[in-house]
């Protein structure tokens, strides 16, 4: 009898398998940062998840008893967790910003950017955005590096208007953004574009531009735990101090905004390091949860695009 028939014959509720998981999962040493942060966490994920359960609400659930089907589903994901160490969002097959689902796998990194939380913040708070334009004057938004799709998806979401692009170097995360898009029915306002950063839009200009780009320095890299190592490569990589292509973007963006539009950038751990090299850029630190300048928000005007800029 295999260990995972021992496992389906003793466990039979939820408590039991989230015990179970949390015992096995710090036995382990696993890593997280796909969205969880514990063995506890990230237990209850991989099993409300697999079970098609709310993935915030535990406790109504943990009693309850588990068919066989289902026992041995979870005890086939526990195992697997352990042993590929893949992040848990890529044995569900879905991972999540703010409680919305997005299709993930092995061709794309897993969602977890700031990004997100702050266009939630920002526009679901009862005052508004001291910054972000408002959301009914947006026009036009595009998502740079855009894997899964889920920022541009967002996008499309709060900016009920806009015709929204979406650009991503690899074919393969354009295959999953697709099924997002088509999750979200969203085909009518959304385009998916193949093509390093603007390459692909020409000369268009927009009101928004949303970009959370690789931009992990090649030292981390070389310390990642195998969860991250199991993700793809190209959507990590900034170059030497991580910085590359942010430096790109923010020499480009101009060239793709309109007046009284900006930028919201992702950029990681480099705050010190932008702001030494372009000392003359106004840019506002945006604090998070987890974080006070990894996120940073600029405007047109402050990259140099004036009222005369064509549209």
């Amino acid at each position: 009898m295999s260990q995972d028939d021992d496992i389906t014959r003793e466990l039979t509720t939820i408590r039991d398998y989230w015990r179970y998981a949390i015992s096995r999962f710090n036995a382990a040493k696993l890593s997280f940062g796909h969205g969880t942060t514990t063995a506890t966490d990230d237990a209850a994920f991989l099993i409300l998840d697999s079970l098609d359960l709310p993935i915030d609400i535990l406790d109504p659930f943990l009693d309850a008893r588990l068919t066989p089907t289902e026992r041995q589903l979870l005890a086939e994901r526990i195992h697997a967790r352990v042993t590929t160490r893949k992040p848990s969002a890529y044995l569900t097959g879905r991972s999540y910003i703010q409680g919305i689902p997005f299709r993930v796998d092995e061709r794309v990194i897993v969602p977890r950017s700031h990004i997100g939380e702050i266009l939630f913040s920002e526009y679901l708070s009862e005052e508004d955005s001291s910054y972000l334009p408002d959301p009914l004057s947006v026009e036009s938004v595009i998502d740079i590096c855009t894997g899964s799709g889920c920022l541009a998806i967002l996008a499309a979401k709060f900016f009920p208007v806009a015709e929204i692009d979406a650009v991503d170097l690899s074919a393969d995360a354009l295959e999953v953004a697709k099924l997002n898009v088509a999750d979200h029915e969203l085909e009518d306002r959304l385009t998916l574009h193949k093509g390093d950063l603007f390459t692909p839009i020409g000369n268009r200009k927009y009101d928004l531009i949303i970009t959370n780009p690789p931009y992990v320095d090649h030292e981390e890299i070389a310390l990642f735990p195998d969860e991250y190592r199991a993700e793809p490569a190209m959507a990590f990589d900034g170059g030497l101090d991580g910085l590359d292509i942010v430096r790109t973007l923010l020499a480009e963006a101009p060239k793709h905004l309109n007046p009284g539009g900006g930028m919201i950038c992702e950029i990681g751990n480099g705050r010190e390091i932008l702001e030494e090299e372009f000392p003359d850029l106004d840019f506002l630190w945006i604090e998070t949860t987890e974080s006070q300048d990894s996120v940073f928000w600029i405007t047109a005007e402050a990259l140099g695009v004036t009222a005369a800029s064509k549209r």
